[in-house]
């Protein structure tokens, strides 16, 4: 008897701005790699240079200099008190950085190649454009969705792209029948999209995110905006009260950053002429690194009642894993679409 061929092995890629998270199925479930979508040049010695290898530090040489690339870059830019270097800038390849192409490619494959380049297949996100494009022309969108489709092709693998609100609807609301509201907050843009029964309805982005959180707060305490990073993925949450001046300014972007994703929710959901009559009220799921403080659902909540949506609401969930759902949902569409 003729066997059928086992279906080919899959990833979901989440290439954000902040981070670039990697998911991929095992047979106790999901397996999730992560890396820090940031590099840090140092100076290059042979000496650092075999230290860096010996210790496991992603790197590359780039002429006189070493590009540490990933989750130890920010630890070697504060040994250094500069910033990290970023590959992106507001959801989109950074124009103004030369090494965001190559920098990308290299942490990809170190995640690819740890036991996951088995797979053929692999669907990456994209973001949606912002409803005010606010310096990033629709061509940014298309050149960042063509370059990246290009470096894992050239990797050899089968591609495809989802849209990064569609791929959180897609990790999160089997339950719903992929009918809901799909949140992505990330460090470059908070991105939207609304979906019946799986298909895809309207998308949209805010650029207000986790990056904005950083600067403007660092641009008040005059701290560096990788330390005000840090600090907010470590300590950060919505308790009430401030324990310091970082947590009151905090505190104060993230209730703008909110309000401004609300606010652009209720105008797109109203203006636009594509949307359903909803037979039944939706459940809106928030997901992404900046949506992951304790306390970040029931602040959204809060402000969402201020401000009703056109759209019935059923309620407002966080995602099971907020860093890592955006990939999960790109692995369930490469799962699915893809054999």
């Amino acid at each position: 008897m003729k066997q059928e061929p086992k279906p080919q092995a899959a990833l979901g890629l989440d290439v954000g701005t902040s981070r670039i998270v990697l998911a991929s199925q095992t047979d106790a479930g999901y397996n999730y790699n992560t890396q820090l979508n940031a590099f840090v040049c140092v100076p290059y010695s042979r000496m650092t240079e075999n230290a860096l290898r010996r210790e496991g530090v992603l790197f590359s040489k780039r002429g006189n200099d070493l590009l540490v690339h990933g989750n130890e870059a920010p630890r070697f830019a504060d040994l250094l008190s500069s910033e990290t270097r970023r590959p992106m800038t507001q959801g989109v390849l950074n124009a103004a950085e030369p090494e965001s192409v190559p920098v990308i490619q290299q942490i990809v494959e170190s995640m690819t190649n740890s036991g996951a380049d088995k797979a053929s297949k692999l669907c990456f996100t994209v973001p949606a454009a912002p409803i005010s494009a606010n310096g990033v022309s629709e061509e940014g969108f298309t050149y960042h969705e063509a370059t990246l489709r290009q470096i894992f092709t050239d990797m050899n693998y089968e591609v495809m792209s989802i849209n990064e609100g569609l791929a959180v609807i897609y990790s999160e609301l089997e339950d719903t029948n992929f009918s809901g509201i799909g949140v992505s907050c990330g460090g470059g843009l908070c991105n939207v999209a609304l979906s019946y029964l799986s298909m895809p309805v309207m998308s949209f982005s805010i650029p207000k995110a986790g990056d904005y959180i950083d600067n403007s707060a660092a641009a008040v305490t005059g701290d560096l905006a990788n330390r005000v990073r840090l600090t907010k993925e470590e300590k950060f949450h919505f308790n009430g009260h401030f324990v310091d001046k970082l947590h009151q300014v905090l505190t104060v972007y993230y209730d703008d950053m909110i309000n401004s994703l609300i606010a652009g929710m209720r105008d797109a959901f109203s203006n636009s002429k594509r949307m359903p009559k909803l037979s039944k009220p939706v459940p809106i799921v928030l997901s992404g690194g900046t949506a992951s403080p304790s306390g970040f659902r029931d602040r959204f909540e809060k402000l969402l009642k201020q401000n009703e949506l056109p759209v019935p609401i059923s309620e407002v969930r966080l995602a099971k894993e907020p860093h890592t759902a955006t990939a999960r949902g790109a692995l369930v569409a490469a799962l699915t679409e893809m054999q």
